[in-house]
């Protein structure tokens, strides 16, 4: 099958008629799917309107063609159904798992978050697919008859393995969260509602957490072009990029550096979109699922890059990490947009008035040290940029200008 033509429903596909269902019952959409109807409640959720000025890498205000963390969330969801498309996989489900993956993200990017993460240490710590569960389960307030959006068990399982499982089968926590345990956002849900931590999610989940390896990576680099922290030759120094750098020039010799960067961008994308099926169906082919739950029980991931396109994915990261993440710019206005979220945490624990009536605890209820700090840390986490800048402006003599 040819990498244009879309593949009929495979059987290892997510079905939505299969679906486990809904933690709260509701009656049936009569026009849509239940993966549809997640993906819309997603797109008309408060949160995912205020992923347009929360930070990818650079502050909303930096310029108005850096990508922010709807943009992103936009183009993941593109690239991930472009996939789903090419493997027979559902695409509403993979869509909404693109469109959440980022719901969770606090003001400033990963500064805000390690910032978070810090203020929240004695309180089991801040982690943004946590954070994201908490918002689609508990923190949206849309609905008469429960908090939350109500996603069905596989918008929630692929939402929570994002990255993969989180525990054994013992429910010991594994890999990145060996060292801390499963996040408390996770950890405290999974008693209402099983995710089952320790299985892989769905195709179509590990499609949308590729598909966000596949846009940051292009489109960081298509950022840190604008912004003049590298140019187009510099990134020579992969091998990959060097190749198509040269393809580019045989085809366009007199293109200038804008055309340059942007052709180079669109050939990445369509080289690890190609890459990730051809290794996507090389896998299944010897595994060969039957149903989703042959993909949960597999025991490793099924979409992946192959070996050495993966290893040129992780040169393009270590060249963004070096060239763009760590840059003396971007360490700078990241510094200070942590600082800003350590006030903005300090104040409102010391003088809890300073919030939103409707973030003040119930008067007549008990309320934990933890559950306070917790309390707080929602209220930043759901900050824009802007707000988070306004508020520190309101509160602080100084607040920094972040550019």
């Amino acid at each position: 099958m040819s990498v244009g033509m879309a593949a009929p429903r495979s059987v290892y596909a997510c079905d939505p008629d299969r679906s486990r269902g809904r933690l709260f019952g509701e009656p049936p959409s009569q026009t849509r799917s239940p993966f549809r109807r997640d993906c819309d409640r997603v797109i008309h959720s408060t949160a995912f309107r205020r992923l347009k000025y929360k930070t990818q890498v650079f502050v909303f205000h930096e310029g108005d063609h850096y990508r922010t963390r709807l943009t992103h969330s936009l183009e993941v969801a593109q690239i991930a159904r472009a996939l789903a498309r090419q493997l027979g996989l559902d695409e509403d489900l993979t869509e909404t798992l693109a469109l959440a993956h980022d719901l969770g993200h606090p003001p400033f990017g990963h500064a805000g978050e390690r910032a978070l993460d810090a203020c929240l240490q004695a309180h089991g710590g801040f982690d943004h697919n946590a954070q994201t569960l908490r918002v689609v389960t508990a923190l949206e307030h849309r609905y008469p008859d429960f908090d939350g959006l109500n996603l069905t068990w596989e918008s929630l399982e692929g939402i929570v393995k994002h990255n993969g499982p989180l525990t054994d089968r013992g429910g010991a926590a594994i890999g990145r969260h060996r060292d801390r345990g499963v996040p408390a956002g996770i950890s405290d849900y999974i008693r209402t509602y099983d995710l089952e931590l320790w299985s892989f999610a769905s195709l179509e989940a590990q499609v949308a957490a590729i598909a966000d390896d596949i846009a940051y990576d292009a489109h960081d680099i298509d950022d840190g072009l604008r912004a003049g922290l590298f140019g187009v030759d510099d990134l020579k120094v992969m091998p990959l990029a060097a190749d198509m750098i040269a393809e580019i020039a045989r085809h366009y010799p007199d293109l200038d550096d804008i055309r340059r960067g942007a052709e180079l961008v669109r050939e990445l994308i369509s080289y690890l979109i190609g890459a990730v099926v051809a290794e996507a169906r090389r896998r299944l082919e010897v595994v060969r699922p039957q149903s989703v739950d042959d993909v949960r029980n597999h025991g490793d991931v099924l979409i992946a890059f192959p070996p050495g396109v993966a290893q040129a994915e992780a040169e393009i990261k270590a060249f963004l990490k070096r060239g763009m993440y760590r840059h003396p710019r971007v360490m700078r206005v990241m510094g200070d947009a942590e600082q800003i979220v350590f006030d903005l945490f300090a104040r409102y624990q010391s003088v809890p008035g300073d919030l939103p009536a409707e973030w003040l605890p119930d008067a007549a209820g008990h309320e934990t040290e933890t559950e306070r700090a917790r309390r707080i840390g929602n209220f930043i986490a759901g900050m824009t940029d802007r707000f988070a800048l306004t508020e520190h402006q309101r509160l602080f003599d100084s607040t920094p200008d972040l550019r």
